[in-house]
């Protein structure tokens, strides 16, 4: 079951775009505004709305870590934000001054993509505000991306009806007629598919377009064979133009939104429907899952987002943050440890344990002293409250007893992976031991074959699975 559970309807103008981070949404419209809201009671944090947007907003998304937003717009540029206290960073002109469509952070937040209506990509270096590379798609304006879960390249999708893939070198490496009337959006799963007749791991992606239709394809990258684009299936449902995608955090269910106002939520791995949801009352512009927690957030041509509770017993909704997370804490992110705070009620202390990088490790070594002495926690009820999770926390601490699945085990070591990194062999491998690996050589683990970069990218859906299965074994 999806149920409504809020309403925000603070933007004058048509919802063009809604984001998640680990503790926030953001939200985009014609009103030429950006709006932050709180995952813990969706309310709009203080500095919201962001305004410095000439024109309309089309598209805004967060970088990995949630510390920088970005926005882009009708008015030919797009935005960096500080998501702390809501001041501008910079803003990146697009070459040509074309409408900015869409913007994309790479995994590794190194590179910020921007696409434009005349068919302008571009990816600029985050931390320099440079430049780094540019590129064009042919006959039509981009109207869609997505990186690759390691970064290894990204797609395109344009209003010509073309799906293109890149490299990180902005170098074209297949290009395929995917919607005859125009490609709306994409999205690539962060869950790749294994192949375990040719030991090859496929990514997943989405793609929607003016013809109805959401297509679901494979893609083969690797350094020997080159890309591969496979069709899949078609999802069908929609009596009108399809304008959104996304795929659940794990890849088990895709949400789409179309012009005859309806959601439709499905089961990835048979196309069934699982949902349909019909409570806009103009086109749907777009839809999103939260990362950490079952939350849907659909935005629409009548100005209004809505946020809907997902059953947890339903595939990829999994368990509320406090259950799903609750073991191998020692293993967390310093998103991990935000999206706990906010189940918890604790999202005002969200911003003080990001700015002393209190990951998994570190929030279990917390004391009375150090709350009061190293965060400055002034407050002895709420110090007490803090400590009171967190000894929650280390009750649920587990030892496991029962043989682990072999996609846990790191392939070095062969032990449960704590911290697993995903390489450009599209292999995962616990972080420590892929580092002391490739500290000594630049091949695969696996193929043995030579590694073309020696980026360790996280594998938080991985990470999310080995969590669950602990608590599994708990009952």
């Amino acid at each position: 079951m999806a149920t409504l559970i809020h309403t925000l309807a603070d933007h004058s103008d048509d919802v063009n775009y809604c984001a998640f981070s680990s503790s926030c949404l953001a939200t985009c419209s014609l009103d030429k505004t950006i709006r932050v809201y709180s995952l813990s009671n969706f309310t709009e944090l203080p500095y919201s709305p962001l305004e410095g947007h000439t024109y309309a907003v089309h598209c805004c998304c967060f970088s990995p870590s949630g510390r920088v937003l970005a926005s882009c717009s009708t008015d030919g540029t797009a935005a960096l934000w500080d998501t702390r206290d809501g001041r501008r960073l910079a803003v990146l002109p697009q070459p040509g001054a074309s409408p900015v469509r869409v913007c994309r952070f790479s995994p590794e937040a190194t590179y910020l993509l921007a696409g434009a209506a005349d068919g302008s990509v571009v990816l600029w270096n985050v931390q320099s505000l440079k430049l780094y590379r540019s590129g064009n798609v042919k006959g039509g304006s981009l109207m869609a991306c997505a990186f690759s879960p390691n970064g290894n390249f990204f797609v395109t999708g344009s209003s010509s009806g073309d799906l293109t893939i890149w490299d990180d070198k902005m170098r074209c490496l297949c290009n395929e007629k995917a919607h005859d009337l125009g490609v709306t959006c994409c999205d690539i799963s962060s869950h790749p598919i294994s192949d375990s007749e040719n030991g090859f791991k496929y990514f997943q992606m989405a793609s929607c377009g003016q013809d109805n239709q959401i297509k679901l394809w494979l893609i083969l990258f690797a350094d020997f064979l080159g890309v591969e684009l496979k069709y899949k299936c078609t999802l069908n449902g929609h009596s009108a133009p399809v304008l959104a995608c996304a795929f659940s955090c794990d890849g088990q269910m895709i949400v789409s939104g179309s012009v005859d106002k309806c959601v439709i939520i499905y089961e990835t791995s048979t196309g069934n429907t699982l949902h349909t949801l019909s409570q806009h009352t103009r086109y749907v512009t777009t839809c999103a899952f939260a990362p950490h927690s079952p939350l849907l957030a659909t935005g629409s041509m009548d100005k209004t987002v809505h946020i809907w509770q997902l059953d947890v017993k339903q595939p990829c909704a999994g368990d509320t943050v406090e259950n799903e997370r609750k073991v191998a804490v020692e293993a967390w992110s310093e998103d991990d440890v935000s999206a706990w705070l906010c189940a918890q009620d604790l999202a005002d202390f969200v911003g003080l344990f990001k700015m002393n990088n209190i990951d998994g490790k570190e929030l279990l070594n917390l004391t009375k002293e150090s709350l009061a002495n190293e965060l400055k926690i002034e407050s002895l009820g709420r110090r007490s409250t803090v400590l009171q999770k967190i000894e929650e926390l280390r009750m649920t601490m587990i030892s496991v007893s029962v043989p682990v699945p072999d996609e846990f085990l790191c392939p070095i070591t062969r032990e449960l992976m704590i911290d697993p990194v995903i390489a450009t062999d599209g292999y995962s491998y616990e972080r420590e031991a892929m580092e002391n690996w490739i500290s000594n050589r630049r091949s695969s683990p696996m193929t043995n074959l030579p590694l073309h970069s020696l980026m360790l990218t996280p594998n938080r859906t991985l990470k999310m699975a080995i969590s669950r299965w602990l608590e599994t074994q708990q009952k």
